[in-house]
């Protein structure tokens, strides 16, 4: 059980510390993404094979009420970190894994480890396509959708659905 972990991990007593009652676990605001983002950024990343503009552009569809450069500094945010850590992926060890998405699953990952940082070209699209859904937005009257409600769209038809 839980007494085998703390013999195990020295990473634990780091954890353990920050639940205490004078601290509160706050790596999600550190990290400017919630657990559930992140598991939804990665398996698009992995299962879906998305790159940075092909992620933001499903997640225009999938978040709404978000606003469009909010969705996109999300996108930018995890591809930055994505990139920055990626090296530190190939050093785990193979181990047995249940399903088709998993963290560390690296045994047939013939990706590159070394990524630019910057992914400038494909952050530089997001930023136009954000800009533009932004002005079409505010041109049919806000961030509704416009009149027909309950089709597909919602005021993001400049974007196609992948």
């Amino acid at each position: 059980g839980a007494g085998g972990a703390a013999v195990a991990g020295g990473g634990l007593a780091a954890s353990a510390a920050a639940l205490t009652d004078e601290h509160s676990q706050t790596d999600e605001e550190d990290m400017g993404m919630s657990y559930a983002e992140l598991e939804r950024f990665g398996r698009l990343r992995k299962l879906a094979r998305c790159g940075p503009l092909t992620m933001f552009q499903h997640l225009l569809w999938e978040w709404p009420a978000l606003a469009p450069a909010v969705v996109a500094a999300k996108v930018k945010r995890f591809f930055y970190y994505y990139a920055v850590n990626r090296h530190k992926m190939t050093t785990l060890t193979p181990s047995y894994h249940a399903e088709e998405y998993s963290p560390d699953d690296n045994r047939y990952d013939h990706r590159p480890f070394l990524y630019p940082a910057r992914f400038s070209r494909q952050f530089a699209d997001i930023d136009r396509l954000a800009a533009e859904l932004t002005a079409l937005r505010a041109a049919s009257g806000g961030g509704g959708g416009g009149g027909g409600s309950g089709g597909g769209g919602g005021g993001v038809g400049a974007v196609s659905k992948l």
